[in-house]
C-alpha cells in the first residue's frame, strides 16, 4: 500500500514538474478558457467575508487565493499548500504584489497548520491527484474551525449523453495538444486517466460526509463537467 502511494506521488510531482511553466497557459487552452467561469462560480458560492481565513490546498499557481483575496478586497487571509516546489515558486511569482498570501510546500495528507484555524478550506483540481483522499479530508476536517466550509471543485461525470460523447472524443486530442505546447504527452495522458478513473459526484458527496462534515452537497459546472463540493464542519 505504501510503495503504491508513494509511486502515486511521485508520478504526480513529476507531472507537475514537466508542466510548471505551461501550466496556466495549458489550462486556458484545454478549457478554452472556461476554466476561469468555474472557478469564479467557485468563489461566488463560496461568498467569503471580509477579514476571514482561506487555506487554499494544491493551490497550483494560486488562482482561487487571487479570487478570494480580491473577493475580500485584500482583507483575508490566504495560506497557500502546493506539494510540487516549481509550481509553488510559479505561483509565488503571479502573485507576488498580495501581501496576504502566504505560501507552504507540503502534501494535502499533511498540512502543517494547528488545528481549528481557517474559515475555509478550499481544494481546486487537485483532489483526485491526492494518494489518499479520506487522509486528505480528515486533514481538512482538522484544521478549519468549528462553522468552517470545506470547497472542492473537481473533474466530474457529465449528465448529458451527447457532451459526454463529444467530451470524451476532445479529451483524446489532449495529450497532442500538451506535446504541442509542453514538449511532452505523459502528464495529459495522466489527466486524462486520472479523470476518467475519479469518483462520480454521489460518491464524493459520501466520502466527504463519511470523514465528518454535514450539510455536504454539490453543484455541476458546464453539464458535470466539473462540479463544485461544500461541506461544513459543524
Amino acid at each position: 500500500m505504501n510503495s503504491t502511494i508513494q509511486d502515486k506521488n511521485k508520478l504526480v510531482n513529476s507531472v507537475f514538474s514537466d508542466v510548471h511553466n505551461k501550466y496556466d497557459l495549458m489550462n486556458d487552452i484545454m478549457s478554452l478558457g472556461v476554466h476561469r467561469t468555474w472557478k469564479e462560480k467557485f468563489i461566488d458560492w463560496m461568498s467569503p467575508q471580509p477579514e476571514t481565513k482561506l487555506i487554499d490546498v494544491a493551490s497550483g499557481t494560486g488562482d482561487i487565493a487571487k479570487l478570494f483575496s480580491n473577493e475580500t478586497k485584500n482583507s483575508g487571509k490566504i495560506t497557500c499548500i502546493e506539494p510540487n516546489i516549481q509550481m509553488l515558486n510559479q505561483g509565488k511569482k503571479k502573485l507576488k504584489k498580495y501581501k496576504n498570501i502566504k505560501w507552504i510546500n507540503a502534501p494535502a495528507e499533511k498540512i502543517p497548520t494547528k488545528d481549528n484555524t481557517f474559515d475555509y478550506y478550499s481544494i481546486s483540481y487537485g483532489i483526485r491527484n491526492v494518494s489518499d483522499i479520506n487522509t486528505v479530508l480528515k486533514e481538512a476536517f482538522r484544521v478549519l474551525k468549528p462553522g468552517g466550509r470545506f470547497m472542492c471543485l473537481e473533474f466530474s461525470k457529465i449528465d448529458n449523453e451527447l457532451l459526454n460523447y463529444l467530451y470524451k472524443q476532445y479529451s483524446k486530442t489532449i495529450p497532442l495538444i500538451g506535446k504541442l505546447i509542453v514538449g511532452s504527452d505523459k502528464p495529459y495522458k495522466y489527466l486524462i486517466k486520472s479523470i476518467e478513473e475519479f469518483y462520480d459526484q454521489e460518491q464524493l458527496v459520501e466520502l466527504i460526509l463519511d470523514n465528518g462534515f454535514s450539510n455536504v452537497e454539490y453543484r455541476n459546472v458546464s453539464n458535470g463537467i466539473s462540479a463544485i463540493h461544500s461541506g461544513w464542519k459543524i
